[in-house]
């Protein structure tokens, strides 16, 4: 059972909103489903595969969306990636500091 869209935006700290249209997506896509008054769940014949690359996706464009409302360039938001990668991910910073 995946955590109520309240739940997971309170954790990841965004809208709402946005874990319910990332829900409703997920949904359409046949990767959830919903029971009235108890959640929502991944169907259990959907690969993690499959169910990573559309959170994934949806995450992008949602990003992208971003980006473009502040009028920003591709190579903007691809530096900014790359900087949340550098500061956030030690595998990319260890490999940046090796090819440096």
């Amino acid at each position: 059972q995946l955590p109520s869209a309240r739940e997971l935006a309170l954790r990841l700290n965004v809208n709402p909103n946005t874990v319910i249209h990332a829900y409703s997506e997920l949904e359409r896509r046949g990767i959830t489903y919903t029971k009235r008054g108890l959640g929502t769940y991944v169907r259990p014949e959907v690969p993690i595969r499959k169910l990573r690359e559309a959170i994934l996706r949806q995450a992008a464009e949602d990003f992208w969306g971003e980006v473009q409302a502040l009028g920003l360039t591709l190579a903007e938001a691809v530096r900014a990636l790359e900087e949340v990668a550098h500061d956030c991910v030690p595998e990319e910073r260890d490999q940046t500091l090796r090819e440096g």
